[in-house]
């Protein structure tokens, strides 16, 4: 049997606030909200997700997965290794698994996004 093609408008996919680890918060009071579009088991082991995740203003880091984003709305500032990113509306990023981050919201983000999470 094969899957069934799934289609989702970004803005309209339910969202579910995500509790951020206190640990990660460097500044400001952000929250966290991800909404799940589709997911599938991968036949050497873990899962590629794709959904959308929401994020308000403020400064948190955080250890990636392998994962692709674009961004819908907002701005951000993602930092890793001395180098600083920029993005907003359009920008598409690939993060490398076990990058440590520091994500400094400017104003609240909204991305797509396809990560490969290991089981």
């Amino acid at each position: 049997m094969s899957r069934p093609i799934v289609v989702a408008a970004g803005g309209e996919v339910a969202l579910t606030e995500s509790e951020l680890d206190p640990a990660t918060v460097v500044s400001g009071t952000p929250r966290t909200f991800e909404g799940e579009i589709a997911s599938v088991r991968l036949p050497g082991g873990g899962i590629l997700a794709t959904g959308v995740w929401r994020c308000t203003e403020g400064t948190v880091t955080d250890v990636e997965a392998d994962e692709s984003f674009v961004v819908l709305s907002g701005r951000a500032t993602i930092e890793h290794g001395g180098e600083r990113h920029e993005v907003g509306p359009g920008d598409v990023c690939v993060l490398p698994a076990g990058a440590a981050t520091r994500w400094t919201i400017h104003e609240t983000i909204t991305k797509v996004f396809v990560v490969v999470e290991e089981e």
